[in-house]
């Protein structure tokens, strides 16, 4: 039942969107709440762990594909690693379980508890070891629906809490009147989150003056040709081709993924490249390219250090020039860096990206600032899954980018649940900070998304697409709550649990005497 429970919850999410399936956190507060006596904290530890290995068996099926990529060397890790970084994660919410069994009432408001204590662990999962926060619960909800604006004001760990609050109380409906009226209260608390949600999205989009137009390339490589050398020319000229077709209006900025050339900048924006003279006869004067790619620097002492980045390339009427790179911050375990080398290296487990000894991680995030266009924050992949990122770098900076975009390589994921599932997790970062995002990928999914998290069905490239996005970016909203406050609602919800099970432990006390 532990084990169904959550994939039942797992499969509420997209691109399956079984919305009954939210239930399924009512089942594991079932199960865990009677644990076996004698032994209840292990077997409540057991039957988290096991609610959690379904959620997230379901949740990262899509983690076997990119070791297929290369099938020969790394092919054999994959169930593996997919077993592995299951159990993992699965590990937090046994530890929610074991906090809710050590700190649990016995009144209604233990369903209280139980959300706060899974919702902390989730913020945990999206911060120990670097973080990997897929899949949160407040991220079940289509990107861009109703449900889906309360993350304006409470974040996507807030909006965990109140899902799973609105969801588990079912399961005490039976335990008389106080039963009954929590259950009311948390249907009016999902009809409030419902309507102020519908009339958000109802408020006319504030379209102002002459925004800057888009162009978004998507070109169709798959990740197992990219690094084929022979195809290199075919590569570039797909990008390139796509680059210059004619526009109905003229273009400012143009996108291209992550990788989207698989060598680094220093070896193609160079004045002397085939590849840059051929990048600076398809931009016009005052048009800025945005792409994904890596570089080269040295380190202090010497040794060179390659970095996941993004360059902004300018056309002027000279020609090409580099404004600037961001260098991504947040990198992937095994995929871009690898914990414990040493150790790893003597198991034969190898990283994704063979990019010297894996990435560096770039500094703290800032926005960019570029000659003629709006500050903007990239967000290079992996990124787009952290709550409160683009928030942080305005803090850093003093500055309110205006827009994110964000490159993806999502060509590792193959065409399963990966690509829109990132999607999904990717919009929520333009509801949270109030911020449309532009979004590159190689193989899709490539889109325009406002600020309230929607994606135009005409500015969306879908998987397998070849093609380009021509549009106005989106303007931004006024700052949100979330943007002014960050993860403060969420934590006095988790007060808010702790004193329901204060309160209860007092009501019993006082109605014992």
């Amino acid at each position: 039942m532990a084990a169904f429970a959550g994939v039942a919850a797992a499969l509420a999410h997209p691109p399956w969107g079984l919305l009954p399936g939210l239930l399924g956190y009512c089942l594991m507060f079932v199960v865990i709440d009677r644990p076996a006596p004698g032994h209840p904290f292990r077997s409540a530890f057991l039957r988290g762990w096991l609610s959690g290995c379904g959620y997230f068996l379901v949740s990262l099926i899509w983690l076997a594909q990119p070791f297929y990529v290369d099938a020969k060397e790394q092919g054999w890790m994959a169930p593996f690693a997919v077993a592995g970084v299951v159990a993992g994660m699965a590990l937090f919410w046994g530890a929610a379980a074991v906090v809710y069994t050590l700190l649990k009432s016995h009144g209604v408001l233990r369903v209280l508890l139980f959300a706060g204590a899974l919702s902390a662990c989730e913020w945990l999962r999206g911060h120990v070891l670097t973080g990997f926060p897929w899949n949160l619960a407040g991220e079940t909800w289509r990107a861009g629906s109703p449900p889906s604006q309360a993350a304006a004001a409470v974040g996507a760990y807030g909006l965990t809490w109140l899902t799973l609050v609105v969801f588990t109380s079912p399961a005490v409906v039976l335990e008389g009147r106080r039963g009954r009226a929590l259950l009311v209260v948390a249907a009016v608390i999902a009809g409030a989150i419902w309507i102020a949600g519908a009339v958000r999205l109802a408020t006319p989009y504030p379209y102002g003056p002459r925004a800057p137009w888009i162009r978004i390339v998507q070109a169709d490589v798959e990740q197992e040709t990219k690094y084929d050398p022979e195809l290199l020319r075919s590569i570039v000229g797909r990008y390139i081709d796509l680059t210059g077709r004619p526009s109905s209006h003229p273009v400012d900025i143009v996108v291209w993924p992550e990788g989207a050339i698989p060598i680094a900048f220093d070896d193609y924006l160079t004045a002397h490249s085939w590849i840059s003279g051929a990048i600076g006869m398809v931009l016009k004067p005052g048009q800025t390219l945005l792409v994904g790619g890596y570089r080269w620097t040295a380190a202090a002492g010497g040794a060179p250090l390659a970095y996941n980045s993004m360059a902004a390339v300018r056309r002027y009427a000279m020609g090409l020039a580099v404004a600037g790179f961001y260098d991504k911050y947040r990198l992937v375990p095994f995929g871009e860096f690898m914990p414990l080398d040493s150790l790893a290296s003597r198991l034969g487990v190898k990283q994704f990206v063979h990019v010297g000894d894996g990435f560096a991680p770039g500094p703290e995030p800032r926005p960019m600032r570029l000659t003629g266009l709006p500050a903007v924050q990239p967000l290079i992949c992996y990124e787009s899954l952290f709550p409160g990122f683009t928030r942080d770098g305005a803090a850093l900076s003093h500055l309110r980018p205006a827009w994110i975009v964000n490159v993806s390589n999502d060509a590792w994921f193959g065409s399963g649940s990966g690509p829109p599932q990132l999607l999904n997790i990717a919009s929520y970062r333009a509801i949270e900070e109030g911020l449309p995002m532009v979004r590159a990928t190689p193989t899709g999914i490539s889109a325009v998304i406002d600020a309230f998290g929607r994606t135009v069905p005409s500015q969306t490239l879908g998987e397998g697409a070849f093609g380009v996005i021509d549009a106005p970016l989106p303007p931004a909203l006024q700052p949100t709550l979330y943007f002014r406050l960050g993860e403060l609602p969420f934590l006095l919800m988790l007060l808010a649990s702790l004193s329901g099970a204060r309160l209860e432990t007092l009501r019993r006390g006082g109605a014992r005497r």
